[in-house]
């Protein structure tokens, strides 16, 4: 990548790089594909050959989807359940409180109904009972009737409490995709983790939602074999293809490979509203379809997050897995409200965090902070804002009056959080830790912070470094505001979806002036962007531009001429279309 318009330091402290993708890649890619010669460099500057496009542009399951046998214990997953479902057997799911735990239960949980069944749910109370399966859990779930437990999106570590559960006669079957390590694994009947090491479908960039989508798959086909759809209808994936796109969005898992197929086709899907749940939480937030990944993480996410964070935990599973419109807006409109609530806490925290790291000075490569009466259900939310304003991993800890801290952490790429996390763990540092490179739990004796920071630094430091050296702005293509039209933004959505692993299209706009500015609520600032003469002229927005160092110079309205980056996309409303704007980083011209 070549500097860019020589932006060294923009106002945020960033240096702009100009992708430089292959001229004649992107010549072909336009002649063959008919596509702008925009979205071909920015197709061939994600690694995308004439020979891939077709399947970028358009990618669909029956290219794409993996053979569910290719994973360790899949095939022994599938036998068990299908049984389970003959013989009538209970069977409770025990899922994480997040939205990849919520989406994988509703999936599994909507699935088995359509085969007769009825599961139970069981979700863990983060702040009583912490991450993961417990013996007081599973001694909770046996006692209530059940002979199976189905854990999905954790478990897979869990070896004290699934032998615990193995001598109270449960079968245990473990969905997971946390990072594990080569010793011996949990005594579960099957453990389907594409991170196991043993496991070849070389699927370990799943989320756990994607995961169950599998599992179903190969359920559908067994079941098909032995001709359980003889006397019912064969469940149709496509329709639960939403939920595991919503999981993969909210849980940042790579949108490459098959979880870019998974989220396509699922926002797809999406569109319908054809799950009571997320018609209720589309009703509450008063949005409609089409949905993009913006409204899974950002609209829908941390909606169904909020009753794992502060709320009630299984209310999001609940949600997703109900079919009752009635109890379906009664819970939407609590995470509705629990939604506020969390946010009003985060904010407190955020700022505590924020000048505990400002007195640590900026030398550290990793940053630790932890505080006492932080909310432990809102730190994941800070470690993430912190990590995004100071470029390093960060690790935010919620300290208790148990002597115990709760953290959750967040990394730059290029830095493997959740190994590091489980290195501790192993060096006794930790009691407990893991997830996965770009994110991560744990708790640790409140005494025991220091330590994890050194730790930390020596394991990370220099990677971390590395990683964040210079702050890097990377600019697709440099567009005119003349262009920047309806017409360009939906040849950039041919992209789509986007997210981790596949970032959105950045444009830049050289010498441009701010044409008018107002500063929103939430400290967003909306504003007009000009020509020199004002013959062109783009509304654009900049959210928390204070958190990016960018609401001075928007709202200076001065008259220089601005160099502005960002990302150009199709607002739509109430069947209208028109272009829309969202500031990224400026510069001085």
């Amino acid at each position: 990548m070549s500097e860019l318009l020589h932006v060294e330091q923009s106002i945020s402290g960033k240096s702009w790089r100009m992708r430089e993708p292959d001229p004649q890649m992107v010549a072909d890619i336009v002649r063959v594909h008919q596509t702008s010669e925009i979205l071909a460099k920015c197709l061939v500057g994600r690694g995308i050959t004439l020979e891939t496009t077709q399947a970028y542009l358009h990618p669909t399951f029956r290219e794409q989807f993996p053979n569910p046998s290719d994973f360790a214990d899949m095939d022994v997953a599938v036998d068990l359940i299908l049984a389970a479902v003959q013989d009538k057997t209970p069977i409770t799911v025990f899922a994480d409180y997040d939205v990849d735990g919520a989406t994988s239960s509703a999936q599994l949980r909507r699935w088995l109904r359509q085969l007769g069944l009825e599961a139970g749910i069981y979700v863990p109370d983060r702040i009583t009972e912490g991450y993961g399966p417990t013996i007081p859990a599973f001694s909770r779930i046996a006692d209530a009737g059940a002979k199976i437990v189905i854990t999905v999106d954790c478990g897979a570590v869990s070896h004290e409490a699934i032998t615990a559960a193995k001598q109270m006669g449960l079968c245990v079957i473990v969905l997971d995709h946390h990072l594990m390590g080569a010793g011996p694994m949990p005594p579960a009947d099957a453990l389907v983790n594409p991170n196991r090491h043993d496991d070849t479908s070389g699927c370990g960039y799943l989320a756990a939602a994607g995961l169950v989508f599998i599992l179903l798959a190969a359920l559908n086909r067994k079941a098909r074999e032995l001709g359980l759809f003889a006397n019912i209808t064969e469940p149709n994936l496509l329709e639960l293809a939403e939920l595991a796109a919503l999981g993969t969005v909210c849980d940042v898992a790579s949108l490459s490979a098959f979880n870019r197929v998974v989220v396509a086709q699922g926002l797809k899907t999406m569109t319908h509203l054809q799950n009571p749940g997320l018609k209720a939480l589309a009703d509450i937030a008063e949005t409609e379809p089409p949905f993009s990944t913006y409204h899974a993480g950002f609209v829908f996410g941390p909606r169904i997050n909020a009753g794992g964070r502060i709320g009630k935990s299984d209310l999001g599973a609940r949600l997703l897995a109900s079919d009752d419109p009635s109890e379906c807006a009664q819970i939407a409109s609590e995470l509705d409200r629990l939604n506020i609530q969390r946010k009003d806490i985060e904010k407190s925290v955020q700022q505590q965090a924020e000048q505990m790291a400002e007195a640590q000075g900026s030398t550290d490569p990793v940053l630790v902070v932890a505080g006492h009466g932080w909310h432990p259900g809102v730190i994941g939310i800070v470690a993430g804002r912190l990590k995004d304003k100071y470029n390093r991993p960060t690790v935010v800890i919620a300290l208790g009056e148990d002597g115990l801290g709760a953290g959750s952490g967040r990394s730059v790429s290029g830095v493997n959080l959740g190994d590091a996390f489980a290195q501790a763990v192993a060096a006794g540092i930790l009691q407990k830790g893991g997830g996965h490179a770009m994110a991560g739990g744990l708790t640790l004796a409140a005494g025991q912070v220091d330590a994890f920071r050194a730790f930390l630094i020596e394991t990370i430091g220099a990677a971390s470094l590395a990683a964040g050296q210079v702050k890097r702005l990377r600019i697709d293509a440099v567009a005119g505001l003349h262009g920047a039209g309806l017409e360009l933004a939906k040849q950039l959505a041919r992209a789509e979806p986007f997210g981790m692993g596949n970032p959105e299209p950045v444009l830049a706009f050289t010498n441009v002036h701010i044409g008018y500015a107002d500063e929103l609520k939430g400290g967003h600032i909306r504003c007009q962007l000009e020509t020199d003469v004002g013959d062109a002229s783009l509304a654009a927005i900049c959210f928390r531009a204070g958190d990016r160092g960018l609401r001075d110079i928007l709202l200076e309205r001065s008259g220089r001429a601005c160099h502005i980056a960002g990302k150009l996309r199709v607002d739509r409303w109430k069947g209208r279309e028109k272009v829309s704007f969202q500031i990224e980083d400026v510069a001085l011209a």
